[in-house]
């Protein structure tokens, strides 16, 4: 698409934003010189599954367990 003013981009928002959905990117100029660009947002990623990695991820028994050495090591106590 050839630039455009930024008084037809007011005017024709709706227009441009329309073109970027189908993937036109657009240069907004002002007084010929380009500013500005409406560009298409990027795919959204999928959607998220709860529970698809239930069984494939494996927590250690001691996992939550703080012990003195660990504190020495964290704040030098």
């Amino acid at each position: 698409m050839e630039p455009v003013s930024i008084y037809d981009a007011k005017t024709h928002l709706s227009r441009i934003v329309t073109r970027a959905e189908a993937g036109e990117e657009t240069v907004i100029t002002r007084h010929g010189r380009p500013v500005a660009k409406v560009v298409p947002m990027p795919a959204r990623p999928s959607v998220r599954t709860p529970g698809v990695l239930a069984g494939r991820i494996r927590v250690a028994d001691d996992f939550d367990a703080f012990t003195d050495e660990d504190a020495r090591d964290w704040y030098g106590a």
